[in-house]
């Protein structure tokens, strides 16, 4: 096929569809065109900036026919961040394009083809993130910057107020931060690799307003740790905890494997539904925690539960789906890979006094079937909730061989989770897919799907 478009080349295009990522798309001669904060019926100028073999990607130049959900942008460092992607769409479309990119690729994909519900939205789309991550490094000109990375970068873009993040998280970053300045506490340079301070990262309990800030430090010990630990304290009351987190290896992993707790017990709590969860440095907890009860509650909902139930969690995190499950249930097991996410999953069964489950540390892809061949135990239900590479193949062929009657799969991942359904669903009938809006103005979407065995 001829490439009807050239590099470097301008055209005037229709936007007719959305991509996976919220970027627009356009077609000429039926050749596919992506094109950013391009929205579905605008009529554009589009400067063409890649081309490949099956498609190519362009830059708006000028905006032709505006669409009626185009909004004012809200936030100065937005075109360059790479925190949301869709401020620049009322949000109320948001919702409706993640509906439309979710039922495409059913469509593609699958055999069964169940009508995606309407994405569940928040009221106040706003600060709705629990857990913030500031980087820190030097600008061109060798200056202290802390902010985000840009978009497919690592170079830091200063950022003073994020319309997502929560804003206790944003007042103790930019202390934190001018003090290190004023006291001129090197921060970390990636290209030599060294300075001291890397990272800044709090958690807040949305409903205990508690806050851990994680100081992230190329080093053992810094100048003046004590000194900022304590104006820390004096200037937030909020903060509960202060930890020092040693990271010196040439990673992008932001956390190391060394806590240090500088002031406090390391850890704080926070409330979801009727339970109280205790969160560490390095334990997995959903960032929105306004939509995951919402997301749970579905869930669960959806899942039908009876008293004879006996329920595996697989990736479970510190234990919140499967807490919030016990007393549906007979039974519930809990597999996650981190210890430490297992250590306070159990605690926080001990805190809800939740005494019908049981949480165990392993790689899913053995542990599930592990389980099952030494307790001589099976689910009835099994919710699965894995990061976004989806499931593995073994697992997948152990719910087929296993075939509990019903599964739950969560995802944060909508092209991961319609992959997986495609094996699965020969032997299930993909009941539901309802997508809740966990990330507002970002282009992800956290979805519940609801499969029946056939």
């Amino acid at each position: 096929m001829k490439v009807p478009v050239e590099k470097n080349k301008e055209y005037i295009v229709d936007i007719i569809d959305y991509g996976a990522f919220g970027e627009g798309i356009a077609k000429v001669e039926n050749f596919t065109i992506f094109i950013p904060s391009a929205l579905k019926g605008e009529k554009i100028k589009v400067l063409i900036v890649k081309v490949q073999s099956s498609h190519a990607f362009g830059k708006i130049v000028e905006i032709l026919k505006k669409s009626k959900y185009r909004v004012e942008e809200d936030c100065n460092s937005y075109k360059r961040c790479g925190g949301c992607d869709l401020r620049h769409i009322d949000y109320e479309e948001t919702l409706n394009m993640k509906q439309e990119m979710i039922q495409n690729l059913v469509n593609k994909t699958l055999s069964q083809k169940p009508k995606i519900e309407k994405t569940i939205g928040m009221g106040n789309p706003y600060h709705y993130r629990n857990k913030a991550q500031y980087p820190l490094g030097l600008d061109k000109q060798k200056n202290p910057v802390m902010g985000v990375y840009a978009q497919r970068t690592h170079e830091i873009i200063p950022t003073s107020n994020c319309m997502i993040q929560s804003e206790i998280s944003q007042k103790i970053a930019n202390y934190i931060f001018n003090y290190i300045k004023e006291n001129k506490i090197p921060v970390y340079n990636e290209k030599t690799r060294k300075g001291v301070i890397r990272h800044i990262v709090t958690r807040v309990g949305f409903r205990s307003h508690e806050v851990m800030c994680i100081l992230v430090t190329n080093t053992d010990g810094f100048q003046k740790e004590k000194e900022l630990t304590k104006n820390l304290v004096e200037n937030f009351p909020e903060i509960k905890t202060i930890v020092k987190n040693i990271n010196n290896k040439n990673t992008n992993v932001i956390l190391g494997d060394r806590n240090i707790n500088l002031y406090g017990d390391g850890f704080i709590f926070d409330t979801l539904g009727d339970y109280t969860f205790k969160i560490s440095p390095n334990s997995f907890y959903q960032i929105n925690p306004i939509q995951t009860e919402a997301l749970y509650e579905i869930a669960l909902e959806k899942a039908n539960l009876s008293k004879s139930d006996i329920l595996f969690d697989l990736y479970c995190g510190i234990g919140t789906i499967g807490i919030f499950a016990a007393k549906k249930v007979k039974k519930v097991y809990g597999i996650e890979i981190v210890e430490q996410a297992i250590e306070d999953a159990k605690e926080n069964a001990q805190i809800n006094e939740i005494h019908n489950i049981e949480f165990i540390a392993g790689d899913v892809e053995k542990t599930f079937e592990t389980l099952m061949k030494k307790e001589n135990v099976y689910p009835d239900v099994l919710v699965v909730d894995p990061p976004r590479k989806g499931l593995d193949i073994t697992t997948i062929g152990n719910i087929i061989a296993v075939e509990p009657k019903k599964l739950i799969y969560i995802s944060c991942n909508p092209a991961t989770l319609v992959r997986d359904l495609k094996e699965l669903e020969e032997k299930y009938e993909v009941k539901e897919i309802q997508p809740v809006d966990m990330f507002p103005f970002t282009h992800h979407c956290e979805v519940i799907s609801v499969l029946n065995l056939k």
